[in-house]
């Protein structure tokens, strides 16, 4: 190109200028009169101040069908580089829904894995702000494997860096299994959706008559299929929940969360704590109360809120150390073990062990809910994989028993025997096969029978007989299997206690390509 420097760095800003309107100004304005930000303006929101670099912003697609040689706009629909979060290094796309809908070529497939490349190779998450119809369809076949590029490499990076997805717009077709693929997901209510065929296939096909926010929207992912983490109500609370997802894990599997000051103190005592329990132990009070209670500063981050909402798993911190948090929910199903609840849970804990963030298991469960439905839906093999994920988890663990803990769930649920680190009880704890009522019933069931005018009379007494030698923490501590007994005001100052003992451990598995945990 001749001319001067000065004419060429004049050229370079006008270049520049016009990839930055990325659709054209038109569909800008379209774009911010339904209430949506343009994918720069969602980078500029995610990120630190001055801190985003640009890749291949001239880059554009190779397409010669259907005249769209005409259609050639810098970029591809897809802005990508890297910046910083608090000042963490960060790889990042946005998917710009004002360049032929988002749809996703081969040219924009490129940009996308070289940023996920850099990031592996860098040991830096990725986070992914998707707002895209799906495959480009006038390109055919390197549409399609542009996107199987994609999800090989959130399928290497998995367990290596942390994967964010933020879901903007339309998420349809293939164009869904990148964001199922990553670690978390975090939808836009009335903005964004996600299915894998839309509503006029639907109807064509079941005959179902469905708009698209009942069939993908937020809360019908958040509450109802658990494909996604949380929902925001606007695009800015949306940035804030994968701001504040990004504070709590490392930059990848090799290092550790960083730590936060807090002027929390670490002996805080609780008295609220020892009066939290009803008298009566099956009734149901909130789980939540004790969490926020015993973490730094009383800031929880909640995963899959509305989602089996019998278990509740979310990120805190202890002292200014990332944990996950898992504990049964009383309020909700007694606490019980669900097909939806261990899948959640399992999900969980694996990736808080992928990513050396240990965890605090709180348990008052029941059970597993039986049923029908649950025996149908799988209840053993899902059940086996909360069991599967907290056996292989190699990080500290710590667990109190709060309540009940009978039966597999008690196994299950961060248990010494799968290599717990430190198990802790409350002198409420109720730590047995099953139940007083239950056990009773099947081991006096002979007797019972035999005196019918006094079976409730009989049933009583053998139930608080039972109580009295099983449904204590005591038994379970005898045996070495809960490693103490703890007053309740002081379970903050414990766990804390336990995970800094912890802060070095070192485990491993046997040496293996991988497990087969039962999908």
């Amino acid at each position: 190109m001749a001319g001067t420097m000065e004419e060429k760095i004049n050229h370079l800003l006008e270049m520049r200028q016009h990839a930055m309107q990325g659709g054209g100004v038109d569909k800008i304005k379209k774009h911010h009169q339904k209430g949506r930000h343009t994918a720069r303006e969602r980078l500029d929101m995610l990120l630190d101040e001055g801190s985003f670099e640009e890749f291949d912003m001239f880059k554009t697609h190779r397409c010669h069908h259907f005249d769209m040689e005409k259609a050639q706009i810098p970029g591809d629909g897809v802005v990508t580089g890297y910046g910083t979060i608090d000042g963490r290094l960060v790889y990042v796309f946005s998917q710009d829904f004002t360049v032929l809908g988002g749809s996703l070529s081969e040219t924009f497939a490129e940009k996308i894995c070289k940023v996920m490349d850099m990031a592996v190779q860098n040991g830096a998450p990725v986070i992914g702000l998707n707002d895209s119809g799906g495959a480009r369809i006038q390109e055919g076949i390197e549409s399609l494997a542009g996107y199987s590029e994609i999800f090989l490499r959130n399928v290497r990076s998995s367990g290596v860096i942390p994967q964010l997805s933020g879901i903007f717009g339309p998420c349809a077709g293939g164009a869904v299994y990148s964001p199922a693929l990553t670690d978390f997901t975090v939808m836009v209510r009335g903005n964004s959706y996600m299915f894998l065929t839309g509503p006029k296939v639907v109807k064509a096909v079941t005959h179902e008559d469905v708009d698209e926010e009942t069939l993908g929207g937020a809360d019908v992912h958040t509450g109802k299929s658990g494909v996604a983490h949380l929902a925001a109500d606007s695009e800015e609370d949306a940035i804030a929940h994968l701001r504040e997802l990004f504070s709590f894990v490392p930059q990848n599997n090799m290092e550790t969360p960083p730590r936060v000051e807090t002027d929390d103190p670490p002996d805080r005592e609780i008295d609220f704590l020892s009066r939290v329990l009803p008298e009566n132990p099956n009734q149901p009070y909130d789980m939540k109360d004790i969490i926020l209670n015993i973490i730094d500063d009383g800031r929880f981050l909640e995963i899959q809120p509305e989602f089996a909402p019998n278990l509740v798993v979310g990120f805190a911190r202890f002292s200014g150390q990332s944990v996950g948090v898992v504990a049964n929910q009383p309020k909700c199903l007694a606490g019980v073990l669900d097909n939806h609840s261990s899948i959640k849970g399992a999900r969980f804990v694996r990736f808080c062990d992928a990513f050396n963030i240990p965890l605090v298991t709180l348990v008052d469960v029941p059970g597993f809910l039986p049923g029908t439905m649950q025996e149908y839906g799988g209840i053993i093999r899902n059940g086996a994989k909360l069991l599967y994920a907290y056996a292989e988890a190699t990080v500290p663990k710590v667990t109190v028993t709060i309540r009940k803990a009978y039966g597999g769930a008690y196994c299950v649920m961060s248990s010494k025997h799968l290599k717990g680190d430190i198990n802790y009880a409350w002198p409420s704890a109720e730590i047995a096969v099953m139940g007083p009522k239950g056990a009773s019933e099947i081991l006096y069931a002979k007797e019972l029978k035999k005196h019918p005018e006094q079976a409730a009379q009989l049933l009583a007494e053998k139930e608080q007989q039972y109580a009295d030698t099983f449904a204590n923490p005591y038994v379970a501590a005898q045996r070495g299997y809960v490693d103490d007994i703890i007053l309740p005001y002081r379970t903050r100052f414990r766990i804390i206690k336990a995970l800094t003992m912890l802060e070095n451990k070192q485990d491993a598995l046997p040496v293996k390509k991988h497990g087969n945990i039962p999908l």
